[in-house]
């Protein structure tokens, strides 16, 4: 495919984002009852997809907000299919109306940073809290041993860190997490059903999980995965308008196949790339894993997840963050627009419903000072 490569940065990159992905869709199958086979097939076409379309490294994630609601308050799978559906549709409209573009043009630079900065600390945060204490001491040593292998092996194209620390990953689990025997007695050939998901469930979606989840999506989602692809591929910019178009596309056909509801995401970008990703083709690849999961082995989920120890993911979480945090350096020349990256940030990070409270702070940080400053300047 022109523009793709299949190598092993590509290969390695793959796996970059597989930290956040694959504990929130084992946590909303087991939580909402859903099919595995759905979720993982769809996924993982969506994925290839998207490679193919963008030709960057920018994976489709699950949308997060939606995901912990899902999990924490066992919300139905019909109503998480609802949701993303009407999720879906609003983003079309805000894109294909030109809203989504209005709307990202007025939201500065040193506040898309702070954005940037919080989704770093979150999954920074995510990392060191849960991902790699999770199995006491042997994990606390996989996870020194993979981050320090991250840190010598960063940027190298002939030793990709990430085919490094994943193989580190895999070896441990054969070794003292995985069950052979069960992960085979769960090898089979399922394809995904359809669904129709009602009017009430697209309804019900819309207020409890469509709404809470679209100040992630506008600011994180596509405002800042824009920045992001510019940042890191500068010769191959891709507006919010595109970014939103494919994401009301997708999340309009998935929950029909069983999809979950998902969406781009700057993490996932910086995390293919951290890795040794440079083209769509770690997408392509990370989609075929995926949906090779769903197709052959989702009689063996259990199973298939210890194959990535937390431990190991931590790591790979920890490289998503690095790569994230690292933008908001542009910003320190100017002293108050570093302070309100600074202040957005940390908003995003540390308070409920932190990305929709830091955007307002900070367009308010940023605007009205400069809007009074004209109003009351000599003439």
């Amino acid at each position: 495919m022109d523009g793709i490569r299949f190598d092993r940065n590509e290969l390695a990159g793959a796996f970059g984002d597989i930290g956040t992905d694959l504990p929130l869709l084992f946590g909303m199958v087991l939580a909402a009852g859903l099919d595995s086979t759905g979720v993982f097939v769809v996924f993982g076409l969506l994925q290839i997809a998207t490679g193919i379309v963008y030709r960057v490294p920018m994976p489709m994630q699950p949308l997060k907000a939606m995901a912990v609601l899902v999990i924490a308050g066992g919300i139905s799978g019909p109503v998480l299919f609802g949701g993303g559906l009407a999720i879906g549709a609003v983003m079309l409209v805000l894109a294909a109306s030109g809203a989504l573009g209005w709307v990202a043009a007025r939201i500065p630079l040193c506040v898309v940073r702070g954005i940037q900065l919080g989704l770093g600390l979150s999954l920074a945060s995510l990392a060191l809290r849960d991902y790699v204490p999770s199995q006491g001491l042997h994990g606390w040593l996989l996870a020194a041993l993979g981050f320090a292998v991250l840190l010598a092996l960063w940027g190298h194209r002939r030793v990709p860190p990430g085919l490094v620390v994943v193989g580190l990953g895999l070896l441990y689990a054969l070794a003292f997490r995985a069950d052979l025997p069960a992960l085979a007695s769960g090898v089979g050939f399922e394809l995904p059903a359809l669904r129709h998901p009602a009017w009430a469930e697209i309804v019900t979606g819309f207020f409890v999980l469509a709404l809470p989840q679209l100040p992630l999506s506008l600011s994180n989602s596509v405002i800042a995965t824009s920045q992001t692809v510019s940042d890191l591929f500068p010769e191959r910019p891709v507006g919010v308008r595109k970014i939103g178009l494919t994401y009301g596309i997708v999340n309009l056909i998935a929950p029909f196949l069983g999809g979950v509801p998902v969406c781009h995401g700057s993490g996932g970008l910086a995390g293919h790339y951290a890795l040794g990703a440079r083209t769509g083709g770690s997408v392509v690849l990370y989609g075929s894993i995926l949906a090779g999961i769903g197709l052959f082995l989702s009689g063996a989920l259990e199973q298939v997840v210890e194959i990535f120890p937390l431990p190991i993911l931590g790591v790979v979480l920890l490289a998503e963050a690095l790569t994230l945090m690292r933008f908001v350096r542009d910003q320190a020349s100017e002293t108050r627009e570093f302070a309100i990256a600074l202040l957005v940030g940390l908003t995003a990070f540390g308070l409920p419903h932190g990305y929709l409270v830091a955007l307002v702070l900070g367009l308010m940080l940023y605007h009205l000072p400069l809007r009074f400053g004209r109003e009351t300047s000599p003439d």
